[in-house]
């Protein structure tokens, strides 16, 4: 008898370990199991999507598996809803695919999704370089975009951290119509003059941070669009690069309020703007920018530490003076610089150009200390420990 009981619990322990370690393997798809090479030649995005749509159907969290390898992937969107939450662990390297005709819009698109995690400490790649010559969007606005290289649609309660980011044909990463986002140890590249590469660009989205990062390309670290409130950035390095914007704003029509922003403990070096606020003049919105605080934040050799342009227009061709007669309706409100320190490269440490027609207003400069390493004849430094506009 006793025999027989041990049979029976030898049994069922070995019926219950099997089955544990069924469930362990259950909800991992790795790519390679799908058909991608990892070669960096063969195009693998048929092998990305198929797991992808296995990985959806999965109740509970499914974890995609890019290990180690450069996989080439043309345009591709990641869908969802889903039953779970879906975590994509990149090891390895993903490639753009550097053919322009196989674009209609962005290289890698996140969709209406709910729950998702990134990370793994792999890279996205753009492969700008061999696309950039084609941009001309610095030149006239009547240009064709080139690909962003990841972008976040209606996404809510994700995080992407440990990943980088390199030579993207325009923007890296863009946030949009999303909430509930952290962006965390990321690491976005390009080359100084490669165009209109910014880092992050965020819009119409809510509840989003970025931390402990470093991103250094040609245009803006972190651009802050229409429509965005509650964000926070927090030790970031920037450079090189245009630095941290707000804007541009009110270039087109129902644009939304910008509301919330906090900007700690981050340095820019050797950017041709530090922190930034932009709007257009002519514009035919009629939108607020409000509830900003700039603080502890060091500058390294930067120009235009300190920028509000209500004037602004970056193209070659725009129209003289149409500030004075068709300024900027974009009211700037409660902004506050405090403990701004470093060296500016600019005469001009503090700019602020704001609309005749709305004025800035409660714009709040406490313990700026900026050391001018510009040009002998022209230098002086800036040591304001209070001033409200």
């Amino acid at each position: 008898m006793d025999l027989e009981l041990s049979i029976i619990v030898i049994s069922l322990l070995f019926f219950i370990l099997s089955g544990a370690g069924a469930d362990m393997d259950v909800g991992v798809y790795n790519v390679k199991e799908y058909g991608a090479a990892g070669d960096g030649q063969t195009d693998s995005t048929k092998a990305f999507e198929a797991a992808w749509c296995a990985a959806c159907a999965v109740e509970g969290m499914a974890t995609i598996v890019i290990p180690e390898g450069a996989y080439l992937l043309g345009p591709i969107i990641f869908k969802g809803p889903y039953k779970g939450k879906m975590v994509m662990q990149l090891k390895g390297q993903l490639l753009a695919s550097t053919h322009l005709e196989a674009y209609t819009q962005n290289w890698i698109d996140f969709q209406y999704i709910n729950g998702l995690v990134i990370s793994g400490g792999g890279t996205f790649h753009g492969q700008g370089a061999s696309t950039w010559p084609y941009n001309q969007c610095p030149k006239t606005h009547k240009c064709k975009l080139l690909p962003v290289s990841l972008v976040f649609s209606f996404v809510t309660n994700a995080t992407i951290s440990g990943i980088s980011s390199v030579d993207s044909k325009l923007f890296h990463l863009q946030i949009f119509e999303s909430r509930d986002i952290t962006l965390d140890s990321i690491r976005i590249s390009a080359p100084g003059d490669s165009p209109n590469t910014d880092g992050i660009h965020i819009a119409d989205s809510t509840n989003i941070q970025v931390a402990n990062s470093v991103i250094g390309t040609s245009d803006d670290c972190i651009s802050i669009g229409p429509g965005s409130t509650n964000l926070t950035i927090f030790n970031v390095l920037c450079g090189p690069g245009h630095g941290i914007s707000v804007g541009s704003l009110g270039k087109n029509a129902n644009e939304k309020d910008v509301n919330g922003l906090t900007v700690r403990k981050c340095t820019l070096t050797g950017t041709t703007n530090g922190l930034r606020i932009k709007t257009w003049p002519s514009s035919p919105a009629t939108l607020k920018a409000t509830g900003f605080l700039f603080e502890d934040i060091i500058m390294n050799n930067v120009y235009n530490p300190i920028i509000i342009d209500q004037n602004y227009c970056p193209y070659a061709n725009c129209p003289e003076m149409v500030y004075l007669i068709d300024p900027s309706l974009v009211k700037i409100k409660d902004i506050k610089f405090r403990n701004i320190t470093g060296s500016s490269v600019s005469p001009e440490a503090i700019k602020l150009v704001c609309s005749k027609a709305t004025s800035c207003e409660g714009v709040e400069l406490n313990d700026i200390i900026l050391k001018c390493n510009g040009d002998d004849s022209q230098k002086y430094d800036v040591y304001l420990f209070s001033c409200l506009w």
